[in-house]
């Protein structure tokens, strides 16, 4: 075992001494040392009911002959985070987490690894982490949070929560409106109730085959949840013992399955960030246009909030991710023939599998659209591209072109929305937001919602080099690449410019001759950084372009 070269021999004598001053006994020691990576802690709604997932994956643990370790993962609440110089901070955490998780695995020299995350970046992180350590590991999330309810009835969800303050401040929402939302958006622990971006990743995980089935959609305050984690304590020490890694796993074919599930759920824009970095550390390069290869042969067939009125509770109760996947693989849209945590392949996992609702999950015959939820598109603004979630794009502006608005930072472009000076056509520039340029990428949901909340959203696009949360609807072009501070065109955008957009040809356009373009880039200056100390400083200058995943190189 891997934990031989911390547990066996008289060299070792003082390395035992060390786990006896621990409490374990020799008996422990014998076993297989699997680590449980637990990113509980008290400010992440998703995070604040890990502690008994965690307690539930050592129960499965020592069920099955190992001896589970428990070490800790930090973690960000994106919400919590969102508006102010906090997010600057969520994206950078997943190279952390990464970082540290190897550190700690190799170390201390486990068997093998529980992973518990639940929100947006800890996830990613974590397998970024698996596939760069490579031993056997397996996923276990928090699970999501349930939908919330009004007073009326209506069910209800943060993205609601943040478009009621578009509203409030439109004058379409009175204090008390805006309390109602407050007090019921978020009822339960868990990750936010839609298709954000924490349950896309958690989805995405168990699609890739590194969680078991019902890791993306059980909810939170559910009893199978703990259930699942019994199991996923359990399972470890089966993939322990066959020596199936995660790299054996997460292979190229997984990588495609991935984006064809991504498109078919109507994921978060930010999977186009997280699974290239992911598949970086397996030694794959996951190239941006590949999306719209796949896109173009793949249904959407859910719609959650925020391109809808259903929640993950719903999902779940039509059969989750494997139904999905099941629906796929029946037009030969999946490759089922890949190893997964299970120890079995795709196909084996999806026997029996069956859709309970097709409301939730459209068959095949009935999608919501013929192409998948997200698009990239490129042109002269974005040479090497940007994205949208075009699922959750209202018809009306799948074709747009408007004036452009241009704002050198998020919080200039809020003020300007809040304030009634975007009106109906405008088109949004918000740039110097991109990985090196903010630094950190920080999210736009303030001001989609606030386009949203005002009525706005079937009539202005807001394109950034920035990126979005899971939460945004509407045309939010994100991840413009070149980024302006890297030099990109967004950098040269003035105000007045005339920007197209063409969501169905994938193509952005700002409307600018070559020759003008040109003589704006010899006057072009890069702005000074922002912030020139600590980790964002040290971040902003090894960050790849957000094309090629945010990577630090």
């Amino acid at each position: 075992m891997r934990s031989d070269n911390v547990t066996k021999g008289v060299e070792r004598a003082p390395n035992r001494s060390l786990f006896y001053a621990l409490g374990y006994t020799k008996e422990e020691l014998e076993r297989p040392l699997i680590g449980v990576v637990c990113s509980q802690n008290e400010i992440v709604p998703g995070h604040m009911n890990l502690d008994k997932i965690a307690e539930a994956v050592k129960a499965g643990i020592r069920m099955a002959g190992g001896t589970p370790i428990e070490f800790p993962a930090i973690a960000v609440c994106d919400g919590i985070a969102m508006g102010h110089v906090g997010m600057k901070y969520s994206l950078v955490t997943r190279e952390l987490i990464a970082d540290s998780t190897e550190a700690m695995a190799l170390a201390h020299q486990f068997d093998g690894l529980v992973m518990i995350p639940n929100c947006d970046k800890n996830v990613p992180g974590l397998l970024m982490a698996a596939a760069r350590v490579n031993i056997p590991t397996i996923f276990v999330s928090g699970g999501p949070m349930m939908a919330g309810t009004m007073n009326d009835g209506r069910r209800t969800c943060l993205s609601h929560m943040f478009e009621a303050v578009g509203s409030y401040y439109a004058g379409k929402l009175d204090e008390a409106g805006l309390e109602e939302y407050e007090n019921n958006a978020c009822p339960t622990c868990g990750s936010c109730s839609g298709m954000y971006t924490a349950n896309s990743m958690n989805c995405l995980t168990e699609a890739i085959g590194m969680g078991l089935r019902g890791n993306g959609t059980i909810p939170a305050v559910h009893s199978a949840r703990l259930r699942l984690a019994k199991h996923a304590g359990m399972q470890i020490m089966e993939l322990v013992k066959r020596d199936i890694k995660p790299r054996d796993i997460m292979t190229e074919a997984a990588f495609h399955n991935a984006e064809t599930i991504d498109m078919a759920l109507g994921c978060s824009t930010n999977t186009m960030l997280h699974l290239p970095a992911i598949a970086h550390e397996c030694g794959i390069e996951l190239s941006f246009d590949m999306a719209n290869e796949i896109s173009s042969k793949t249904p959407n067939l859910c719609h959650l909030a925020p391109a809808g009125d259903t929640f993950m509770e719903d999902l779940d109760r039509a059969g989750g991710v494997y139904a999905v996947m099941a629906e796929l693989a029946q037009a030969g849209l999946l490759d089922t023939s890949g190893i997964t945590c299970t120890g079995k392949t795709i196909a084996e996992n999806l026997d029996g599998v069956v859709n309970r609702d097709p409301e939730i999950i459209r068959p095949l015959d009935n999608p919501y659209s013929k192409t998948g939820g997200i698009a990239v598109l490129k042109g002269n603004l974005a040479p090497d591209g940007c994205v949208v979630k075009q699922s959750a794009v209202a018809p009306e502006m799948m074709v747009h072109e408007g004036p452009a608005r241009v704002f050198d930072c998020e919080d200039d472009a809020i003020q300007a929305i809040y304030a009634g000076k975007i009106v109906a056509g405008d088109v949004v520039v918000i740039r110097y937001e991109g990985p090196k340029g903010g630094p950190g990428m920080r999210e736009m949901l303030n001001p989609t919602s606030a386009i949203a909340g005002m009525g706005l959203d079937k009539d202005v696009a807001l394109i950034t080099d920035g990126r979005f949360s899971g939460a945004t609807r509407g045309a939010s072009i994100g991840h413009v690449s070149p980024e302006a501070a890297s030099g990109g065109p967004i950098g040269l955008v003035e105000e007045g410019d005339h920007i197209a957009i063409d969501i169905p040809n994938h193509s952005i356009t700002l409307k600018v001759s070559d020759e003008e373009l040109s003589a704006r880039k010899a006057k072009w200056v890069c702005p000074e950084p922002r912030i020139k100390t600590g980790y964002l400083a040290r971040y902003a200058k090894m960050v790849s372009s957000a094309d090629r995943g945010a990577i630090l190189e």
